[in-house]
């Protein structure tokens, strides 16, 4: 993976310390402890101080062990973020994605660990298999039944994310909800029994009717809208026919070297509007751009 294509939400330092989230004496003495710092948040938006870094609070204000996620060690500072309730509507803001825009990685990556977790406890209340109201444990890796005693996992959905390519261009496409003149790769969640490989062949062909082969894995990022892993591709099309789904599509083409290289530079006379740099779909044009 080149640096200049890094997936946003990726490049934490922390260590998860995976091993201690059971052990809730441990978790409590870290969290007392003057080295804890509590990741500061607006409603569930990062707070930036003026250097564009997170705000971290000190140890004085962390809430109690329950309302707290562990989100690991840096060096030897415990990190805790609010196990803060994600209400409907606030997953997604304008003001969100720009903060998101201006972050370093590694923030973007905490802050990104701990969106998801909140946004699993907000959406898990209640035990999936007896209908049991559910409480964190695990130091808010997990919730656990108050009534049947099973235990819940956060989890993440797998996404393929992909390039066609076809005698030296692209495939990109857009979905009626996007910004003016702004296109991305074609994308869509890997369903059960599927492979990373076949799902990419699927959602190609049922997206604008394109057969592929040669499907090569890129690199993956955590996207925390709310919990998904997007695994980016990229694979050879045997011919350059769109049969585009208007129910998934808006419009699909095929550009070139030159148009994307214009598309990633936002000049005048492009061809397209790239997604943001944080987002994987910009890795995969840049992979691409630099890599072939």
């Amino acid at each position: 993976m080149s640096a200049h294509s890094r997936p946003g939400f990726t490049g934490a330092t922390v260590d998860r310390a995976d091993n201690i989230r059971l052990a809730r004496e441990r978790i409590l003495e870290l969290a007392s402890s003057m080295e804890a710092r509590l990741m500061r948040l607006a409603g569930i938006e990062p707070e930036l101080d003026e250097q564009g870094r997170l705000r971290w609070s000190a140890p004085t204000d962390l809430p109690s062990e329950e309302g707290l996620i562990f989100l690991g060690l840096s060096g030897e500072t415990p990190l805790f973020a609010p196990l803060t309730k994600v209400e409907p509507g606030a997953s997604r803001t304008p003001s969100m994605f720009q903060l998101i825009g201006t972050m370093a990685p590694e923030d973007a990556a905490l802050w990104g660990t701990a969106k998801s977790l909140m946004e699993w406890h907000s959406r898990n209340g209640f035990c999936s298999n007896c209908g049991g109201r559910s409480d964190p444990f695990r130091a808010g890796w997990g919730r656990k039944c108050g009534t049947c005693g099973a235990e819940h996992f956060p989890r993440v959905d797998p996404v393929a994310i992909m390039l066609a390519e076809h005698d030296g261009r692209i495939l990109v496409g857009r979905q009626p909800q996007f910004a003016p003149r702004s296109y991305s790769a074609l994308a869509g969640f890997i369903e059960p029994g599927e492979s990373i490989e076949e799902a990419v062949a699927r959602e190609l062909k049922e997206e604008a009717g394109v057969t592929v082969d040669d499907v090569r894995y890129v690199a993956s990022q955590p996207w925390p809208f709310p919990g998904s892993l997007m695994i980016a591709c990229i694979a050879t099309a045997e011919s350059d026919a769109l049969t585009i789904d208007t129910t998934e599509l808006e419009h699909a083409m095929w550009v070139d070297r030159d148009g994307v290289a214009k598309a990633l530079a936002r000049t005048d006379d492009a061809p397209f509007l790239p997604p943001p740099p944080y987002a994987i779909a910009y890795t995969l044009f840049t992979e691409w751009y630099h890599n072939g």
